[in-house]
């Protein structure tokens, strides 16, 4: 089996910086933009811009994606309707702190879906890559001070942030059930179910008294989620994953705080401290470690893992 291209660590590494954007733009306005408004209008316009441009082949597999319409449901679910909800939800409780450190668990949460769904092995050194980015992306968000993790408490929206990393991790795992068709026209058809589904908690966010008021603010908001961290972010993931894995492109969510750490260096002002450079080497060490010791296994001629 050939080894997978470049083409294939680009599109994973576009994705988690469209998400650390993502990140900083949610805590930034979490006070004038309820949760589920700021989720179904994000998905809703993603679903307006793209589906113009890719009519034709959303037509061409609408009877592919009616013959799978579960799969594409559940997808939409939990990838659309579901994680972002959540995380916009927990910005409004916990710190970034930990809501960051959470999200760092994802690629060794996709890992055990991937062996406790689908029995595919980990090596040790796999797992030690993924144990290097992991305190990476740790010191990175902790500022290097790791004193900080023991007088770290635990509030609902680390709660909700924690059930957010799961359902993201089931999200990347079950990509490879998704069915055949140009993967514009899955967008189009995950976005559009998943802002479906988000409609009846958006109505009930509105009843219950919130609301926002319509500025340059929410709108440039609601579309630069619709366009980077939805169109591009997840086209970019999807492909990514459908070529290298879940495993392997799992391992790509721990550059979310690290791009959400320079993001806020550039916007915000801070300044690039030692700990964000320790942090960037211990995450590209740990993931070269993982994407090497599974290159080794691909070229193997018997095809099975090496231990």
């Amino acid at each position: 089996m050939k080894p997978p291209s470049f083409f294939a660590y680009l599109l994973l590494s576009i994705a988690p910086l469209c998400w650390g954007g993502n990140i900083v733009l949610a805590r930034g306005i979490y006070h004038i933009l309820p949760p589920a408004a700021f989720a179904f209008w994000r998905w809703t316009v993603a679903f307006l811009l793209l589906l113009p441009f890719v009519w034709r082949l959303t037509r061409r597999d609408f009877p592919t994606a009616l013959r799978h319409w579960k799969i594409i449901g559940l997808l939409a679910f939990l990838g659309v309707s579901c994680f972002n909800t959540l995380l916009y939800a927990a910005m409004h409780t916990t710190t970034a702190i930990n809501g960051a450190l959470i999200q760092t668990a994802m690629p060794a949460m996709i890992i055990l879906v991937t062996l406790l769904f689908f029995k595919e092995s980990v090596s040790k050194l796999q797992l030690a890559g993924v144990l290097l980015c992991v305190i990476g992306a740790a010191t990175v968000v902790l500022r290097g001070q790791w004193h900080l993790f023991s007088q770290m408490t635990f509030v609902q929206g680390d709660i909700i942030m924690a059930i957010a990393v799961v359902i993201y991790a089931l999200y990347s795992v079950l990509l490879r059930k998704r069915p055949a068709m140009h993967p514009f026209s899955f967008l189009v058809y995950t976005f559009g179910v998943g802002a479906f589904m988000l409609l009846p908690v958006y109505l009930l966010e509105i009843f219950n008294g919130y609301t926002f008021t319509l500025s340059w603010q929410t709108v440039t908001s609601i579309l630069y989620a619709a366009l980077f961290p939805s169109i591009v972010a997840f086209y970019c993931w999807n492909r990514g994953i459908e070529l290298i894995g879940a495993n392997r492109g799992g391992l790509f969510i721990n550059l979310i705080p690290l791009f959400a750490s320079l993001l806020a260096i550039i916007f915000l002002g801070e300044r690039l401290e030692n700990f964000h450079i320790v942090g960037m080497v211990l995450i590209l060490v740990g993931m070269v470690l993982f994407n090497r010791q599974a290159s080794i296994k691909e070229i193997e001629p018997s095809g099975k893992p090496s231990f």
